[in-house]
């Protein structure tokens, strides 16, 4: 697929000029079409579209990819379907691509080139579909972000979008992708949102950058867990889960030091396995810090349901089959299930790396990426103080923790106290009267001991025992980010 810069930057002009952007189309579509559209249903968005006017031609034709009236394109079409961007069906025209805007943030616009969605009805993917931005793509954004960094890698590219927003981040940008069509769709991207000088390669995992190491490595990869790889775009070939256990092992001799790795993935769940002893062993033999979040987990079945509904493959011949083999070959391996999350490396040079394995399901403030460094800070710091340092310590809540008391009204004593972070990741923890009177006494200005010692005689329990039981129980809630230490010959540890 050529097509020549000139058709690209009228392209951007029009799009800009009838306002083809994530903010218009929203605008435009109202809350009902755009809710229907993300379940894949397009006549409220056909309706909200109807009138032919430049904006509703243009979101019909790229996003909804339906065919539009010649007269009501308005585009220079010969140079469209030169370029292979479209075909003409009769009397109207047709995208052959997927043409979206995306929201990167700012005042920047951007547009993200994919093949088509594929429907219930449409023929089959083809093996090397270019899958477009969706919510995971956005989800990566947010747990990648970083303040600005000298290089990164976008591994598995895919669309491109990826890119976009390390846009004026990262000044020197590397792309990947086994898969040489979505290099193709990928550039076109960039070029369409005017980001420049991005090295694009094709390649498996590592192969196109084998000497290289970059300060940030982001990736989007082919996580699907499958009994074959149909699919180049979400499936590796890899057996089971054994694509992500591979990309982190690779990862350390691509980082420099101090370099970031942020990642999405998929793992197994396997009968009579802790999956958190699993995952965290593949995390174990990286030598990085690392933090790995299961966001969601699903059973066998709504596993494979969703994956064969994103290949629109509900409705054919080969559906019940498909689904038969999957499930299958998901209990000859014992699958009682697949997470799905965040994977978070750090190359912190330290000789005893930590690793942090987790399971959150709630809302977390974003963006995600920008607090990591903390989250493993604060696991770092957990795990190598030792108990006279850590008594010996200056401590200190975090900044929008609160605490609940939970009890019946007139009771004297809570029957339950919660530390509950307002921000960053909104953990809740129950914690005892030692740990509730802490928090309302540590503010960085006196040690822990002679606090604890305070609280032991208001309290009347033995100073003894409290300085021996505390570290125990304050090193949980120092890794979890609701107290941290700080260093009085300077900032914070």
């Amino acid at each position: 697929m050529h097509v020549p810069s000139d058709l690209v930057h009228r392209l951007r002009d029009r799009f800009t000029e009838s306002g083809y952007t994530i903010d218009g189309v929203r605008e435009r579509l109202g809350g009902v079409a755009a809710a229907a559209l993300a379940r894949e249903e397009l006549v409220p968005a056909l309706r909200a579209t109807r009138d032919n006017d430049p904006l509703g031609t243009l979101i019909r034709l790229w996003w909804l990819g339906v065919p539009v009236s010649t007269a009501a394109a308005d585009l220079p079409l010969a140079d469209l379907i030169d370029a292979g961007l479209a075909v003409r069906v009769g009397d109207a025209v047709q995208a052959t691509v997927h043409l979206q805007p995306w929201d990167v943030g700012g005042d920047r616009l951007a547009w993200v080139v994919s093949d088509r969605k594929v429907r219930p009805g449409d023929p089959a993917l083809r093996r090397d579909h270019v899958v477009g931005a969706g919510g995971a793509s956005a989800n990566l954004a947010q747990f990648a972000w970083t303040p600005p960094v000298e290089s990164a890698l976008d591994l598995g590219t895919g669309c491109g979008v990826q890119v976009l927003h390390l846009a004026g981040r990262a000044r020197r940008i590397v792309a990947t992708d086994v898969n040489p069509r979505a290099v193709e769709l990928a550039e076109l991207s960039w070029r369409l949102s005017g980001v420049e000088g991005v090295e694009s390669r094709a390649g498996s995992l590592f192969e196109p950058v084998e000497h290289e190491r970059f300060d940030l490595v982001v990736s989007n990869p082919p996580f699907v867990i499958s009994p074959e790889g149909r699919f180049t775009y979400r499936e590796s070939g890899f057996p089971a889960d054994g694509f992500c256990r591979e990309m982190l092992r690779r990862v350390p001799r691509h980082l420099n030091p101090g370099g970031h790795g942020r990642f999405l993935a998929n793992w197994l769940h396997l009968k009579g396995e802790d999956w958190q002893d699993r995952v965290g062993g593949w995390l174990t033999g990286t030598g990085c810090d690392g933090w790995m979040v299961q966001r969601d987990v699903q059973d066998p079945a709504e596993y494979v349901e969703l994956w064969l509904r994103d290949a629109a493959e509900q409705g054919t011949t080969a559906y019940r089959q498909h689904y038969d083999e999957w499930l299958a070959w998901f209990e000859s391996l014992g699958v009682v299930g697949v997470g799905f999350g965040w994977i978070s490396l750090h190359n912190s040079g330290a000789m005893d790396p930590v690793v942090r394995v987790e399971e959150l399901s709630q809302r977390v403030e974003l963006p995600v990426g920008a607090y990591v460094p903390d989250v493993l800070d604060g696991v770092a710091v957990a795990h190598r103080i030792g108990d006279d340092e850590l008594l010996d310590a200056h401590l200190a809540v975090a900044e929008g923790v609160v605490e609940e008391r939970v009890g019946p009204p007139g009771a004297e004593h809570p029957s339950r106290i919660v530390l509950r972070q307002t921000g960053g990741l909104h953990r809740a923890v129950n914690v005892g009267t030692v740990e509730a009177a802490l928090a309302g006494a540590c503010d960085g200005e006196l040690p822990l001991r002679p606090l604890l010692a305070a609280i032991a005689e208001l309290m009347g329990d033995d100073e003894r025992e409290l300085f021996d039981r505390a570290p125990a129980a304050l090193r949980p809630l120092i890794a979890e980010g609701f107290f941290r230490i700080v260093d009085t010959a300077a900032n914070t540890r």
